[in-house]
């Protein structure tokens, strides 16, 4: 007697949607962390951040380097002048004629150098330059809270690809089992030994788990691509994930969390703003202080005159050294000086009360992030154990069923209790390693560690 099969069987082995024709190349998670850091979007802006940062700490925008001008000019003038001397007679008596000077041309030529030098300024810009290096440092800590963000977002996706993997691989041989009861079904129908209706429920059954493997391959690709987006490459790039995860020893994380005030973003982050503002007030209390400065200037000047009725033509040519040095004290500004310190010394105050406050806010994270990890591991052993259990209760329905001590229902009921298990041991395993990653960000160890 032939076999038959529903149409949608015959479809999806059409698209190839049981067995994979080509091997992809595995995706390893230190190759995706090297990949994030070089393409990620997010990453290059903070890297961009941070050599703003250095080109603002540099000496050449501290104010300590003099600056130097020059300057040069050139003018030229053309005239024609008549010059009449009425009533004056010259030496035979005759009345003196006019003189006139046609195309006089005068030229006047100038160049210089200025240097200007603050040699004190009541410290300002010495502190402001220290402000600087510390804003330097501080952008450096923005970008690695930035790069560590990244990297939780990374293996979030890259866990949910592992996950879904693992899922597909399940759901691919539920279906198998499936496909086999039908094969059994037919056989013992032909036989005699069972009716038409295991066998239609079979196909039934076979048909809920193609759909449940095209959902999971359909959420697999999806997972895909949005890992593809956090790398920064095409999107149609296909690869396989590592689906095996390591666990820190409990030892290391204690000892990660006993240094996380000395380690972590956020609070480095504070610290770094305190200090800035600690400079901003004495940046502020330079104004109480006066201003010294030296100049200096080199020049040269010709002037090339005509000859004229009454004196003869000239040529001039002068060279200038000026140097100088000035004093500046501000004795009295209204008052404004006065309030900058003030408000410098709030603003400090203010940043040392933030500082405490996420001080108490990080230590709370640490002792949640803790505790949800160690729930997720245990869950996770559970889970484990929970699959083990259900296995051995899959191979005894089996056996029963094959014997027919058992109906079809009972049988596939432990292969949904089976199917569950390992899905829900798959999900618990990586919301563990996710929770760990997160205790790692907290203890500043995220990007410290092999993963």
């Amino acid at each position: 007697m032939r076999r038959s099969y529903p149409t949608l069987l015959f479809l999806v082995f059409s698209l190839g949607i049981f067995t994979g024709f080509t091997q992809e190349p595995i995706l390893s998670k230190q190759e995706a962390m090297t990949l994030a850091l070089e393409n990620n979007f997010g990453i290059k802006v903070a890297r961009n951040q941070v050599k703003i940062a250095e080109n603002n700490q540099s000496i050449l925008n501290s104010g300590f380097l003099p600056s130097l001008t020059a300057n040069a000019g050139a003018t030229y003038n053309r005239d024609d002048i008549t010059v009449e001397f009425p009533g004056q007679l010259d030496e035979n008596g005759q009345p003196r004629p006019d003189f006139e000077l046609n195309k006089a041309e005068a030229q006047r030529y100038n160049t210089g150098v200025t240097l200007d030098y603050t040699l004190f300024d009541g410290l300002g810009r010495l502190y402001n330059y220290k402000s600087l290096q510390e804003q330097y440092e501080l952008t450096e800590l923005q970008a690695r809270e930035t790069i560590e963000n990244t990297m939780l977002q990374l293996f979030s996706v890259y866990f949910e690809v592992a996950r879904l993997t693992e899922n597909v691989n399940v759901f691919k041989q539920a279906l198998e089992i499936s496909r086999d009861r039908i094969t059994r079904a037919e056989y013992s129908f032909e036989y005699g030994q069972n009716t038409k209706l295991d066998i239609l429920n079979a196909q039934v059954d076979v048909t809920n788990d193609s759909i449940n493997l095209l959902n999971a391959k359909q959420q697999l690709a999806n997972a895909k691509r949005d890992l593809n987006v956090v790398l920064n490459q095409n999107l149609n790039e296909t690869f396989a994930v590592d689906t095996v995860v390591n666990f820190i020893p409990r030892l290391a994380l204690d000892e990660f969390i006993a240094s996380a005030k000395e380690n972590n973003v956020a609070l480095l982050q504070t610290e770094k703003n305190l200090k800035i503002n600690e400079y901003d007030i004495k940046v502020s209390r330079s104004g109480y202080l006066p201003t010294v400065g030296l100049s200096g200037s080199y020049g040269w000047n010709l002037n090339q005159n005509p000859p004229s009725a009454f004196f003869p033509g000239t040529n001039n040519t002068t060279f200038n050294l000026n140097l100088g040095a000035r004093l500046t004290w501000n004795l009295f500004d209204g008052g404004s000086t006065a309030v900058r310190v003030k408000n410098a010394k709030i603003a400090f105050e203010n940043q040392d009360l933030l500082k405490k406050q996420i001080e108490l806010e990080v230590d709370r994270d640490i002792l949640n992030a803790l505790q949800i990890y160690e729930n997720r591991l245990a869950i996770y052993a559970i889970q484990e154990q929970n699959v083990i259990t259900n296995e051995n209760n899959f191979a005894r329905s089996r056996e029963q069923f094959q014997l027919g001590r058992i109906t079809s229902i009972e049988f596939r009921q432990a292969q949904i209790n089976l199917l569950n298990a390992q899905t829900n041991k798959n999900l618990s395993k990586y919301d563990a390693k996710l929770a760990e990653l997160q205790l790692l960000q907290l203890t500043g160890q995220l990007l410290n560690i092999e993963l």
